[in-house]
């Protein structure tokens, strides 16, 4: 498909100059409205199933893709609508929440490494190792409970978990596993009135958390958090994707197409079968048509 363009137009393969002020989360590309985008996000869509049907069946490549976003971003939508058709057997989704103590007693890419995506799979990370980057640094008390040794909780801190995930990524790039990674930007003000409508709304009740208004509080230093983390831990192999996330319908398009973007450059196809594995398969081809 042609989506490169879409696809590139987002993407922060090296962060050296990157600020977030330069990304509009209202931003919506030539694309008027959900209804002049339908039409490509299903064509999308419908290339990611036959896409993923043959990353399953090579069964070399895995794909990874991650989702970091202030609340409301539409994180679950945009994995629910891009993902929609694809077979769950092949496809795996985490979401990850306040570490557990079992978690706390081993490093911080410990919990995320145990779930990475096996070969032939998609894997989908809601939250990830990134929020050691983001929530560990707006609230730098929680790291009294991860165990660390005083002495290792120093500056430098934040710069020497970049590295570590830098390089943690490019170990998993080296051994066959695709890595995208997707910052979705919303505004404050969209955050607000999504936050209300979980309030006034009755369908939308049981999503709404009193956390989230206390956190809007820090809304500056998650957006510095978040431009730090960008500009440290984009690379070419492992890019980040800063979505407009203020019309949901342009986010999963954006996401969409980013996801076929990468699959495609795999040149996925079916596995093709030797002369001794035709013959078998010709043999039982023939003693299934001789038998009633």
């Amino acid at each position: 498909m042609k989506t490169d363009k879409l696809a590139h137009k987002f993407r922060v393969e090296s962060g050296k100059n990157f600020k977030l002020k330069d990304f509009d989360p209202e931003d919506t590309g030539h694309w008027r409205s959900k209804e002049h985008a339908e039409e490509t996000l299903q064509k999308c869509i419908a290339c990611t199933v036959d896409l993923q049907d043959k990353l399953y069946a090579q069964d070399q490549w895995a794909l990874l893709l991650i989702f970091q976003a202030m609340d409301a971003a539409g994180k679950d939508g945009a994995i629910k609508h891009v993902m929609s058709g694809v077979n769950p057997q092949g496809c795996q989704v985490y979401s990850f929440k306040t570490p557990s103590e079992p978690e706390l007693q081993h490093d911080f890419l410990w919990r995320t490494t145990r779930n990475l995506p096996e070969r032939g799979h998609i894997g989908i990370f809601n939250r990830s190792y990134y929020e050691e980057v983001l929530v560990v640094r707006v609230h730098p008390e929680i790291l009294k409970s991860q165990k660390l040794p005083d002495e290792l909780i120093g500056k430098n801190l934040w710069e020497q978990r970049f590295e570590d995930i830098r390089s943690f990524e490019r170990h998993m790039t080296r051994s066959g596993t695709v890595i995208r990674k997707f910052f979705l930007h919303v505004s404050k003000k969209e955050q607000k009135k999504r936050f209300l409508a979980r309030l006034e709304e009755p369908e939308k009740n049981w999503k709404f958390s009193a956390g989230d208004i206390h956190e809007r509080k820090y809304w500056d230093d998650y957006q510095n958090a978040y431009e730090e983390m960008i500009r440290n831990t984009s690379s070419e192999d492992a890019p980040w994707y800063v979505v407009p996330a203020d019309n949901k319908w342009f986010t999963r398009l954006v996401v969409s197409t980013v996801v076929v973007d990468a699959l495609e450059s795999l040149n996925l196809a079916y596995p093709k079968v030797d002369d001794a594995k035709r013959k078998e398969l010709d043999a039982a081809k023939k003693l299934l048509i001789s038998k009633k």
